[in-house]
């Protein structure tokens, strides 16, 4: 059966760094989709993260590029499995050089963090009750 993918694409400044604050979360480098140019992330079966140099992105939009340090262009979230794995993510992501975003959302049957990642591309890790979901 045909599952639909998601590519979230992402400029960066420095692409290396980049590369090594995602793989310190745990995610792993496709090296057949990526150069000198782009990275692409694989964050599960489902769903990658490109991140192209800003020279790169320019190639695909004609847009000005946002700045994520001081503007807001989307918010990507992530779910878990549990409230520890919320937390999990979050700190690697942190001790990996991006801070944390937001206050903690604790709803009890959803939990929730965030971060900015080196660019300031907001993160949100969450974790929703399945007995909530089903009804």
């Amino acid at each position: 059966m045909y599952q639909q993918m998601i590519f979230v694409n992402l400029p960066v400044a420095d692409l290396d760094a980049s590369k090594k604050f995602f793989t310190e979360l745990g995610y792993s480098i496709n090296p057949q989709f990526s150069d000198e140019t782009a990275a692409s992330v694989v964050i599960s079966d489902t769903i990658v993260t490109m991140l192209l140099t800003k020279e790169k992105y320019a190639q695909f939009t004609k847009k000005e590029i946002a700045d994520a340090t001081r503007t807001s262009e989307v918010l990507i979230a992530l779910s878990a499995e549990s409230r520890e794995k919320v937390d999990e993510l979050v700190d690697k992501a942190i001790a990996a050089g991006g801070t944390a975003s937001g206050e903690t959302q604790d709803l009890g049957f959803m939990y929730s963090r965030s971060f900015d990642d080196l660019d300031g591309h907001t993160w949100e890790v969450l974790w929703m009750d399945p007995a909530a979901v089903e009804g």
